[in-house]
């Protein structure tokens, strides 16, 4: 891409705060946006062949409100990413990430994270400081258990399907704003699923269809009733 076109987006994000350079090819971060560390509200470089994030310029954006580095070549993320105060929205999809930075916690705007199809093996724990997280998609990866920390997460909406989950901590039913769990295509036998899913926790959305069990079995265990109630209640809401 030329450096001219290049400096007509730049000059256009300075006016509007959006910088936008989807499917153009990019190898790297575009420098040229240290300009705009006080302007920019929202980063699009979606579907491009980024492979790393510039450490000195990506945590200097203050007022950054939205990020997209969907369909690219990441495998890491720097520490300073997570000094984005007023990040609201990331979005990671389809990259090869195998985890996430010790200081992800501090991103304390954060409402939804988006990192489908990398390459996760566990939960993150880092999520579980994040007080205002709301819809965390981890669809696609290589999850294998959900761990007790599981219960500190502060999500409303969490999408786990197509990993490769066999076991799930009894905390799960602990979470205090999880209303949607997601646990489509993975390896439960329904001895896995906690009981207490159903009978005791806040879900009204359980959705477990491609696991190694029918799903007319699950309306025959203890507390599925109690689901329903929450299940048809939601639906009236929204109806």
């Amino acid at each position: 891409m030329g450096n001219s076109a290049l400096r007509a987006h730049v000059e256009t994000a300075q006016k509007t705060g959006v910088f936008q350079l989807k499917d153009r090819g990019l190898t790297e971060f575009p420098l040229d946006l240290q300009k705009l560390t006080s302007n920019l509200r929202t980063i699009d470089l979606s579907s491009n062949k980024i492979e790393s994030l510039p450490p000195m310029i990506i945590g200097k954006f203050t007022l950054l409100k939205s990020l997209s580095l969907n369909n690219n070549k990441l495998t890491v993320l720097p520490d300073e990413l997570c000094n984005l105060k007023k990040l609201e929205t990331l979005s990671l999809n389809n990259n090869h990430l195998r985890e996430l930075p010790s200081t992800f916690g501090q991103l304390s705007a954060l409402k939804t994270l988006s990192l489908s199809g990398n390459q996760l093996r566990a939960l993150p724990p880092q999520l579980c400081s994040l007080r205002h997280l709301d819809v965390v998609d981890l669809s696609k990866n290589q999850i294998r258990t959900i761990p007790d920390t599981v219960g500190e997460l502060q999500v409303i909406e969490l999408n786990l399907n197509q990993n490769q989950i066999s076991q799930i901590s009894v905390k799960i039913s602990c979470c205090p704003r999880l209303k949607v769990l997601r646990l489509e295509e993975n390896c439960l036998e329904l001895s896995m699923l906690p009981q207490s899913i159903l009978s005791d926790s806040q879900i009204c959305l359980l959705a477990v269809e491609g696991n190694l069990f029918e799903i007319k079995k699950l309306r025959e265990l203890e507390g599925y009733d109690k689901y329903m109630e929450r299940f048809t209640a939601t639906k009236k809401k929204f109806a």
